[in-house]
């Protein structure tokens, strides 16, 4: 069990099942591609199970200039609830944090506001709405710098 820097076509899978499934939008993310944007997996039995993906990009809400985003963060339905998502952030956090990041920020779907709150992300700005997903808002976390 772990995380593991992957591939980003290794993403698409969970990001198809659990954030498009039944919704007419791409599970290939703008920027997936990008010298900048990396990928984690979190592997139980070798077995990808939650996937989380940043890349530096920044937003007109922060001052921040070492600002990166978190993209496509899903694990599978049956792997809910068992920590392995918070697992996988903390170690995405902790690895930009060595890189000397000062924010993390991203859109967050309502239903998923209550996991990040509990990692201390907070929302800023109204809430917002994505075609085919629904309400969402901006969060985001001031990291420890190294």
């Amino acid at each position: 069990m772990g995380v593991k820097i992957i591939k980003p076509e290794d993403t698409f899978g969970i990001r198809k099942k659990v954030l498009r499934e039944n919704i007419p939008l791409p599970y290939e993310f703008p920027g997936d591609f990008d010298e900048n944007t990396l990928h984690f997996g979190y592997f139980v039995d070798d077995q990808l199970v939650s996937v989380a993906s940043i890349m530096k990009s920044s937003h007109d809400y922060f001052s921040e200039t070492n600002q990166y985003q978190l993209r496509g963060m899903a694990t599978l339905t049956e792997f809910q609830g068992q920590s392995i998502g918070s697992k996988l952030l903390l170690e995405v956090m902790q690895f930009i944090e060595e890189r000397q990041a000062e924010l993390l920020w991203f859109n967050a779907r309502i239903k998923a506001l209550t996991f990040y709150k509990k990692l201390g992300f907070e929302t800023i700005g109204a809430e917002f709405d994505i075609n085919y997903v629904g309400g969402h808002y901006v969060m985001y976390k001031h990291l420890k710098r190294s």
